[in-house]
């Protein structure tokens, strides 16, 4: 349901000829929410009219939209401040907006001051003294907006105000995700049905996705973390029981467990990290102790499975079948990067075998590393068609050893995505180009794995 956003009439006029207020009407949705100040130095410095008059300006305004038929919601902007400031004043706005028909009273954390003790506190007096039916919304500037946001519906608040994924100014507001799974799995709220709940990760990496924000990875319930697991004592009783180390299942919302792979990996992790990817490693001892000496050997040189999935199973199954996997063999690879009197370009050529062909193929980008992948595109177009739905959306260098100064190795972390899924692949080298080229052939390799593509 769409509701439309405004504020109270301008003081020193009525709300039936305010012009701001007849837009809200004008937009023809059934709810309208108000924001109005609760703050007495808010009303006098920054709305700079009088007490008495902000009152009228909120029983006025409310009045008249539900009047014309609107169900209204007020936010008491700065209210906790505002409370702990003048508690009798803001009690006044709350009482106002309600006796003139406001639905919901929602109280702000503008300032995203507020910890769970103050919020619940204050939540259950105003509640005991309006008889309101109120709300909450809370900014994360404590880091506890979504803890502010369940303390003040365990006092007594009916509504919660948020977004998706907690985006919002500053550092944030209340994340709905984590606020929706705590409400029904932890607290057996009846909110939304079950199946519309396991496509919460779906929606969060879809909005992630419009707003152009790389999804975090340690978001409660739905980040790629949430249900991740690396140390080997952990591996070995999540053989057992998964139950033993997971707060719920994760196909609630439709998130999934993941086992890490890391110089702390033993041979459960690997086992465990072998059967989520569709290998069952049972009963093979040496294949085990092969995988778990190649992570540690690679890990001592700059490598980290962990961040890098998809290159773990493209080594992994290599020490299953016994080759790597080749969809093309690279000849040789070259950057040149040009210094131009308006701007820098940079160039790459491959040549490379694929189709039973040779293919000499030149790529310009912005930089070293989208020359060379624009190149490999190229180089590979006409054999490989499915390339043309991958896409690159996260480039991360680390440089290790930084005391080696430029002599230091450099590991790359290359995020991909088809569209559907996301992967992670990884190079080390000792210069950033090479361990992108790494990377990136890793990528393609891995994309076309998964999207049942045979070499050709």
């Amino acid at each position: 349901m769409l509701a439309a956003f405004g504020s109270t009439r301008r003081a020193g006029g009525t709300a039936a000829d305010d012009p701001q207020v007849q837009a809200l009407l004008d937009a023809e949705t059934p709810v309208v929410t108000l924001v109005a100040k609760s703050h007495v130095r808010h009303v006098e410095q920054a709305l700079r009219t009088t007490l008495e008059e902000n009152l009228a300006m909120i029983g006025d305004t409310v009045a008249h939209l539900v009047g014309q038929g609107r169900r209204v919601f007020l936010d008491c902007e700065h209210f906790f401040d505002g409370y702990q400031l003048d508690r009798d004043y803001a009690l006044d706005v709350v009482r106002t907006a309600h006796d003139a028909g406001a639905e919901v009273v929602v109280l702000c954390d503008t300032n995203g001051g507020m910890l769970p003790p103050q919020v619940s506190e204050i939540v259950a007096a105003v509640r005991e003294e309006t008889g309101a039916d109120l709300g909450i919304h809370c900014h994360n500037d404590t880091g506890c907006a979504v803890a502010n946001s369940m303390a003040a519906l365990e006092a007594g608040a009916m509504h919660v105000q948020g977004t998706i994924n907690g985006y919002g100014e500053r550092t944030g507001n209340a994340d709905l995700v984590t606020v929706v799974a705590n409400l029904q799995l932890k607290r057996g709220y009846d909110l939304v049905e079950p199946e519309r709940l396991r496509h919460a990760l779906h929606l969060s990496h879809a909005i992630s996705e419009v707003t152009n924000v790389v999804p975090y990875g340690r978001q409660p319930y739905v980040g790629a973390s949430a249900f991740a697991h690396k140390a080997g004592l952990h591996a070995s009783a999540l053989k057992v029981d998964p139950d033993l180390y997971q707060h719920i299942d994760p196909a609630l919302v439709g998130n999934s467990m993941r086992t890490l792979v890391s110089d702390m990996a033993g041979r459960a992790s690997i086992e465990l990290k072998g059967r989520e990817l569709g290998y069952d490693l049972a009963g093979q001892p040496e294949l085990l102790a092969r995988v778990v000496a190649s992570v540690k050997e690679r890990e001592l040189r700059g490598w980290t499975f962990d961040a890098a999935d998809a290159s773990f199973e493209l080594l992994l199954r290599q020490e299953v079948t016994g080759e790597a996997l080749r969809y093309f063999d690279v000849e040789s690879w070259r950057v040149i990067v040009e210094a131009a009197h308006r701007d820098d370009a940079a160039e790459a050529t491959v040549k490379l075998h694929a189709g039973e062909k040779r293919v000499v193929a030149t790529g310009e980008g912005n930089g070293p590393v989208n020359a060379l992948d624009h190149a490999l595109r190229e180089a590979l177009a006409e054999v490989y068609p499915e390339l043309e739905k991958f896409e690159l959306i996260d480039f991360r260098v680390r440089i290790l050893d930084s005391s080696h100064g430029t002599d230091a190795t450099t590991r790359v972390l290359i995020e991909s995505t088809d569209g559907e899924r996301t992967w992670e692949t990884m190079g080390v080298a000792p210069n950033i180009v090479q361990a992108a080229w790494a990377a990136l052939v890793d990528s393609f390799t891995y994309g076309l794995m998964k999207a049942g593509v045979d070499p050709r």
